[in-house]
C-alpha cells in the first residue's frame, strides 16, 4: 500500500506515518473510535482561535492591523490544518507554523493563532516526528525574531517598533514547555504500548503453556489406555475360538479402560470450556499406582512397586504419577519385557523415581525419541525436575525421574 502511494504520487511513507508502534497504536485506536479525524476539537479550537483574535485585536487596537478577510483566513487555515494531525503530522506542524508567520509578517495582532501550532508541533512529537516539531517550532521562533527586530521596519503597522528582546525569553519559555509536555506524553505513550504488548505477549505465552499441558495430559491418557486396549484386543482375538472365557475378560477389560479413558478425556477438555471451574473428579497421583499397576497386569505385565512415595503437592503428585504411567506405557508397547519394576523413595528434598524393564527392546523408537518421553521431561522441567531415559548397561530400558519436593516448583504446575 505504502509503495503504491509513493508511485502514484502521494506523500512518501515518513511525511504521513510516525515509527511502527505508532501505526499499530492509531490503527487499534481507529477501530474504537472508528475515525481518525478530530472532527470536535478542531471545531472548538478553530471557533476559538477566531474569537480569540477578535478579542485581541480589540485590546492591541492601534498597535496591530485590524482583522481583514485575509487574516480570518489565514486564522481558519491554520486551525482546519489541524484537522490532519493525526494523518500527516509533519504536514500539519509545517502548515501551522507557516500560516502563523504569514499572520505575524502581515501585522495582525497577537492571540491564540500560535495555539494552532502548539497543538500541531505537540501531536508531530507524539507520533515520533520529534526533529520535525522542532524543527516547525524554531523555524517560527526564527521567523518572529527576524519579523520583530528587522523587518517590522517594511512590514504593516506603519510605525512599528522593534519588539522588546525579553519578549523572545518569554516565547523560548513557552517553546521549552511544550516541548517537554509533548515528550512526556510521547514516553508515556511508547510505556503504555510497551506494556500492552507484553500483556499480549505474557497472554499468548500463557494460553501456549496451556495447550501444551492439555496435549500433554490427552498425549498420557490415550497412549496408556489405548496401549491397554490394543494389547487385549490381541489377547481377545487370539483366544476368541479356545478360549472364549478369556477372551470375554480381555473384552471387559478394553471396555472398562475405554470409558476411564473417555472420562478422563472429558475431564481435561471440560477445562477447555469452563476454565477456572474446579475439576469434576480429582487429579490422578501416586495414590492411584495400585490401579494403574492392575491396568498393567491385564495388558500382561508384571510390575513391582518397591518404596513409599513421600506426602506430596498436587503438581508434583499428578507429575509423578503421568511419568510412571507414560515409562510403564512404553514397556508394554516398546519392550520385549513382561516385568517391570517402579521404586518410589525420597532423596533430600525431592522425590525419586526409577523405572526399570530387562528389555530387549522391539520397537525401532525405542530409544525414547517420541512425544512420550519428551511430555515426561516437559513435566519434569515445569517443576525445576530432571528426567534421565536410556538403555541400561546390562540390557532393558530405566526411567530415572528427579522431582524437588518445595511448594514454589508445585505452584507453578498448578496455575496452568
Amino acid at each position: 500500500m505504502d509503495e503504491q502511494r509513493v508511485r502514484g504520487g502521494g506523500p512518501p511513507t515518513w511525511w504521513r506515518h510516525g515509527p511502527p508502534w505508532w501505526n499499530r497504536w492509531a490503527d487499534e485506536a481507529d477501530e474504537t473510535r472508528g475515525s481518525r479525524w478530530p472532527w470536535l476539537s478542531t471545531a472548538v479550537m478553530t471557533l476559538f482561535v477566531q474569537a480569540g483574535s477578535t478579542y485581541a485585536a480589540q485590546e492591541q487596537q492601534g498597535e496591530r492591523a485590524g482583522l481583514d478577510p485575509f487574516a480570518r483566513v489565514l486564522l481558519a487555515v491554520a486551525a482546519v490544518l489541524l484537522l490532519w494531525r493525526k494523518r500527516y503530522p509533519v504536514a500539519v506542524a509545517f502548515g501551522t507554523a507557516g500560516a502563523a508567520m504569514l499572520y505575524l509578517g502581515a501585522g495582525y495582532p497577537y492571540g491564540p493563532v500560535f495555539l494552532t501550532v502548539a497543538l500541531a508541533c505537540f501531536s508531530a512529537i507524539v507520533a515520533g516526528h520529534r526533529r520535525a516539531a522542532w524543527a516547525a517550532m524554531g523555524t517560527l521562533w526564527a521567523g518572529h525574531m527576524l519579523v520583530a527586530h528587522w523587518l517590522y521596519q517594511w512590514l504593516p503597522p506603519s510605525g512599528d517598533a522593534a519588539a522588546p528582546w525579553d519578549q523572545e525569553l518569554v516565547i523560548v519559555t513557552w517553546v521549552v514547555a511544550i516541548t517537554a509536555v509533548a515528550e512526556l506524553a510521547r514516553a508515556r505513550r511508547e510505556q503504555w504500548v510497551r506494556e500492552r504488548a507484553e500483556r499480549a505477549q505474557a497472554a499468548r505465552r500463557r494460553a501456549d503453556e496451556e495447550r501444551l499441558r492439555i496435549a500433554r495430559e490427552l498425549h498420557d491418557v490415550l497412549a496408556h489406555s489405548i496401549s491397554v486396549i490394543n494389547v487385549q484386543a490381541g489377547v481377545g482375538l487370539a483366544l476368541l475360538d479356545t478360549d472364549p472365557e478369556q477372551a470375554r475378560a480381555a473384552l471387559t477389560t478394553i471396555k472398562a479402560k475405554s470409558k476411564e479413558a473417555l472420562g478422563e478425556v472429558r475431564q481435561v477438555l471440560d477445562t477447555l470450556r469452563t476454565p477456572g471451574d474446579a475439576p469434576r473428579a480429582p487429579a490422578p497421583g501416586l495414590g492411584g499406582l495400585p490401579e494403574l499397576v492392575s491396568q498393567a497386569a491385564s495388558a500382561g505385565l508384571t510390575v513391582e512397586v518397591e518404596g513409599e512415595p513421600p506426602r506430596l503437592a498436587p503438581g508434583t503428585d499428578l507429575a509423578a504419577f503421568r511419568i510412571v504411567q507414560e515409562a510403564l506405557t512404553n514397556v508394554v508397547r516398546h519392550s520385549g519385557s513382561r516385568r517391570a519394576r517402579v521404586s518410589l523413595g525420597r532423596d533430600g528434598g525431592a522425590l525419586r523415581l526409577r523405572i526399570d524393564d530387562d528389555g530387549p527392546a522391539t520397537g525401532a523408537d525405542a530409544g525414547g525419541s517420541g512425544n512420550g518421553l519428551a511430555g515426561m521431561r516437559e513435566r519434569a522441567a515445569a517443576l525445576g525436575g530432571t528426567i534421565e531415559a536410556g538403555p541400561r548397561p546390562d540390557g532393558g530400558f530405566r526411567v530415572l525421574a528427579v522431582l524437588p519436593l518445595t511448594a514454589s516448583a508445585d505452584v507453578k504446575e498448578d496455575h496452568r
